[in-house]
């Protein structure tokens, strides 16, 4: 597991600044604009990557094979053996298709998960706006129980503690509530004993990269929180996190993002197969 979440980390820096380049145009534009146009591009990109990673020889004469065992059936409908045959036919050449279709569906699995990681991003939760509260909620490991009253937070850079620290020994944790106070990205510092973390903190009224987890050593959390890099097995810090307010809307809001994204990448591959010649 050590070393699927170093391989983790490692795509993850790269897809940041991948990301961070491609992506931020998103921030001027209105949410479903964004969100389509992503939408889009990723749909012709799998498609070009479908193309070339799949044998399109093989594909378009499975599918001959159907077209003309459909025919059969349109014209032999009262002939019983031709019928079954055919339908027969069908479903196994369907098969073939399935098949056909797997080397290229694990080419891409990796990038859609890193793309899926760095959409989450912007579209997952809102920044804090000037003048709103939000819970920091830093967890310790169970070695470092003891120096529970030791964790400071020694500087909010863009925002101000309303209250806090308040400390839950039976959770390991240790919250504060803090104030937004000027927009842009922020770094909260934290120290416990003589390790110093850091944290990001995302404040303004426009659409935003938004990190809400500084993740443990585990390539799941670091999967689905790519923008920092997570805490080591040996940190006495295990993860931090902001509860930041979700995004709502239905086409860039909080896990609604995620569905839109899909229809939108399907129906731009469906439709663009014929203009880039793909046998799908």
């Amino acid at each position: 597991m050590a070393s699927a979440t170093h391989l983790v980390v490692w795509l993850n820096a790269l897809a940041n600044a991948v990301g961070g380049v491609l992506l931020a145009p998103l921030g001027i534009m209105p949410g479903w604009l964004s969100a389509t146009l992503v939408g889009v591009l990723t749909g012709v990109a799998m498609l070009v990557v479908f193309k070339y990673t799949s044998n399109q020889r093989a594909i378009k004469r499975v599918k001959d094979d159907i077209k003309a065992n459909l025919l059969a059936l349109k014209l032999f409908k009262e002939n019983a053996s031709v019928v079954f045959g055919a339908q027969g036919r069908i479903l196994l050449a369907a098969s073939r298709l399935m098949v056909l279709a797997l080397v290229p569906m694990l080419v891409m699995v990796v990038p859609v998960l890193l793309i899926l990681g760095q959409l989450s991003l912007w579209y997952q939760a809102r920044p804090l706006r000037v003048g709103e509260d939000a819970l920091v909620t830093v967890a310790l490991d169970e070695r470092a129980a003891a120096s529970l009253n030791e964790l400071r937070l020694q500087s909010a850079d863009g925002a101000e503690i309303a209250i806090g620290p308040v400390r839950v020994p039976s959770k390991r944790e240790v919250v504060w509530s803090i104030r937004a106070k000027q927009p842009g990205v922020h770094r909260l510092s934290f120290q416990l004993d003589d390790q110093r973390a850091e944290k990001q903190l995302a404040v303004g009224d426009r659409l935003m990269r938004v990190s809400a987890l500084r993740p443990a050593w585990n390539w799941g959390d670091a999967l689905l929180y790519p923008a920092e890099p997570p805490f080591p097995p040996d940190s006495a810090i295990r993860s931090i996190a902001i509860d930041y307010p979700t995004r709502v809307s239905w086409t860039s809001g909080a896990d609604a993002w995620v569905v839109y994204w899909f229809a939108v990448s399907m129906i731009a591959g469906f439709a663009l197969r014929g203009v880039l010649h793909v046998n799908m």
